[in-house]
């Protein structure tokens, strides 16, 4: 009973601070609960609850470094200090290992995420802008305004990449969709889309059009220490 009261910590409990919002969101990545977390790095559970609960918590040294070993990423990452660097500073392992991902477990990580890289033609050349996605009924769907960048995409052939990098650990994944991307002009395919997307997109502002890419390839490789 304890350890099932536990669980409902990941889902339900909402933290306040941006320390707070970094260790929840590493945790619930990692599929632990506040319990395994505090085992781990040998602290209370209450004391890691006051961590994620309170935007002015400031631990010492020592409890951040035992946070990011139990969370297996590093005090940078917990702390926001690499918000600004891009993804994979981390030096290469000695041994990597890289495989390719089966469909099934590619499509599983797609929809998991809700950012990805969009790589389209224009007049200029082609570009690759970040796009907030979500998958549904086995389409990758975007919302964006007319005319902007990955309003080009209706019509084309694209390609979109999602990732996740470890740098911790120097590992991670990356999955490639290639399809046909078409603009959505049906009011109820857009109704559907708008109810089930898992985000508006991070830029704001007026992002009334829709666009779907039907994918023909979905490929990805990960790669381990």
């Amino acid at each position: 009973m304890a350890e099932q009261t536990a669980r409902v910590h990941v889902a339900t409990e909402v933290p306040v601070g941006d320390l707070g919002r970094r260790l929840a969101a590493r945790r619930a990545r990692l599929g632990l609960t506040r319990g395994e977390v505090a085992d781990r790095a040998d602290m209370s559970v209450s004391y890691l609850g006051y961590l994620e609960e309170h935007p002015g918590a400031t631990p010492g040294t020592g409890p951040l470094h035992r946070l990011a070993d139990a969370l297996e990423t590093t005090v940078s990452e917990l702390t926001g200090g690499a918000v600004d660097l891009p993804p994979g500073f981390g030096r290469a392992v000695r041994e990597p290992r890289m495989t390719e991902m089966a469909s099934g477990e590619c499509r599983a990580l797609l929809g998991s995420h809700g950012v990805g890289r969009l790589a389209v033609l224009t007049v200029t050349g082609p570009l690759i802008v970040p796009v907030n996605y979500s998958v549904i009924d086995g389409s990758v769907v975007f919302r964006t305004s007319r005319g902007a960048t990955p309003s080009l995409a209706a019509g084309q052939e694209v390609a979109l990449e999602v990732d996740r990098i470890d740098d911790a650990f120097s590992q991670g994944w990356s999955v490639l969709v290639r399809g046909h991307a078409r603009a959505v002009t049906d009011p109820h395919d857009m109704r559907w889309f708008a109810e089930l997307a898992y985000s508006t997109p991070w830029a704001g502002g007026k992002r009334d059009m829709w666009v779907s890419i039907e994918p023909y390839t979905v490929t990805g490789r990960r790669i381990t220490a």
